[in-house]
């Protein structure tokens, strides 16, 4: 949107997600970065700072969006309720909220915290998206916001909680993860970079974070009470929180994923999800609690955790690896106009092969569904790809 820089879900739908936002203008950040690192000529100093200007916009979109329920952050940190808790989405060209505090699962900690990471980082690199000190003492009550997250139960990543689909918030760990990530990244920053001083610091308190740690670490692989596992977490072992030190269970959870939720065209969310499946009930927020059964097997596969695998494996330096979810991606991406690749938001199993499916998994062809372009997925996918072609640049003979 031009006047608050926010980014629709689709064209069908005008809401602006915060997680989405701040996924979908990462790629835009690091192609900014990539521009200003190779700047030898003042277009590409001047495409760099265009792209960083863009960033700043939608981060200051996302803020206005925060501002104006800044009565609900000082709530929250009472009550901890899911009623005064911060919306998950806003109107795009008003910001305001659009639907009411009890009609959507709107507590995810996670969504703000990876808000607080990517700020924290941005500023880091130099970027100015907080301008006065009333926005610095908005930002260190939303540190105060996600401190608990160690013992707030939430709707998590997939908004709906727990894995029954019946409005019941738990403890994830996909949560507490991104928390810690953002209380660590912010902790002593200066909002204002260069120009700033005692007044413009964030602070945390360590003890929030060791607790985040340590409920952490109790939890993983297993993702909340209700999920053994979610492939959600891998946005915790590795890009953008890596908030796990423990290298055997980042790689126990990792294989826990791979194993029990790869497919052939991404990886499910979690067991039994019924999101998008052709047996599940469009018209129903909830589900009926004996429902799951009938989504197993066939629960939709998601490309976007490939885009994850890709850029874990850049960071770790395994070409192996980028380069085998490289060619997965690949072979299901989307080609559109103009040869433009387009990451879908999911596969689904057509609805005359449920039965085949459910009895031989991973053996139907799927359909794609949902949105095309999935701006979370295809901005990790064009953000995968700067730093694969980066890491064999690096590494030719390897």
């Amino acid at each position: 949107n031009p006047v608050t820089g926010l980014l629709p879900a689709s064209k069908e739908q005008n809401d602006a997600w915060v997680r989405d936002n701040v996924y979908s203008i990462l790629s835009v950040w690091g192609l900014g970065m990539a521009y200003r690192k190779n700047a030898d000529r003042d277009e590409d100093k001047a495409k760099a700072y265009e792209l960083e200007q863009s960033v700043v916009k939608l981060m200051r979109g996302v803020l206005h969006c925060m501002l104006r329920q800044v009565d609900k952050v000082e709530k929250f940190k009472h009550s901890q309720s899911t009623k005064d808790c911060l919306h998950a989405k806003y109107n795009t060209s008003t910001c305001s909220t659009v639907v009411g505090d009890d009609q959507w699962g709107h507590l995810q900690v996670d969504a703000t915290s990876l808000f607080l990471l990517c700020l924290a980082e941005m500023t880091a690199a130099g970027l100015r998206i907080v301008f006065t000190l009333d926005e610095v003492a908005f930002i260190q009550n939303l540190v105060f916001y996600i401190e608990a997250a160690y013992k707030v139960a939430d709707y998590g990543m997939w908004e709906r909680g727990d894995k029954t689909n019946q409005g019941i918030p738990e403890l994830n760990a996909s949560s507490v993860g991104m928390a810690k990530a953002a209380l660590e990244a912010i902790d002593e920053l200066d909002l204002f970079g260069a120009h700033g001083g005692p007044r413009s610091v964030i602070h945390v308190l360590p003890d929030d974070v060791e607790h985040c740690q340590s409920i952490l670490y109790s939890m993983l692989p297993r993702a909340s009470t209700s999920k053994e596992i979610d492939a959600g977490l891998l946005s915790i072992i590795s890009y953008p929180a890596f908030a796990v030190e423990d290298i055997t269970l980042v790689n126990a959870t990792k294989n826990e994923i791979l194993t029990k939720l790869q497919g052939r065209y991404g990886c499910c969310r979690f067991l039994r999800d019924g999101y998008k499946t052709p047996r599940e009930d469009p018209n129903r927020l909830h589900y009926d609690s004996t429902e799951l059964k009938l989504f197993e097997n066939i629960e939709c596969e998601w490309p976007v955790f490939w885009t994850y695998l890709v850029i874990d494996g850049v960071f770790n330096g395994d070409q192996v690896q980028v380069q085998e979810y490289r060619e997965a991606i690949e072979g299901i991406i989307i080609r559109g106009k103009h040869g433009i690749h387009l990451m879908p938001e999911l596969y689904a199993v057509p609805y005359d092969k449920i039965e085949e499916e459910h009895h031989n998994p991973h053996t139907v062809d799927r359909i794609p569904l949902g949105k095309t372009p999935h701006l979370w997925a295809q901005s990790l996918y064009i953000l995968g790809s700067l730093l694969a072609e980066f890491l064999f640049w690096l590494n030719p003979k390897k």
